[in-house]
């Protein structure tokens, strides 16, 4: 099963990274009122900025760990070097 590291942007201009297997499932869930992370819940909408595939799970969860611990302007980067 693959998975990605997905990184949103919230309504209110911060962003949310997380891991799934599928994006344009995960992104609906984050955009309605039943489902989604409890932080982008008082957020939405939410839009998708970026998306990188891992192999498997483990390779995902460290990728995220990274990601978060960058700042936002280094996330930013990240983002623009699509």
């Amino acid at each position: 099963m693959s998975y990605f590291v997905y990184i949103l942007e919230c309504n209110d201009g911060s962003l949310y990274t997380g891991i799934t297997t599928d994006i344009t499932k995960r992104l609906d869930e984050h955009n309605t009122k039943t489902c989604g992370a409890k932080y982008t819940k008082s957020r939405r909408p939410v839009k998708l900025l970026y998306d990188e595939p891992s192999s498997d799970r483990s390779s995902a969860s460290k990728r995220e760990y990274e990601i978060k611990k960058l700042t936002r302007l280094k996330k930013l980067e990240l983002i623009d070097n699509l």
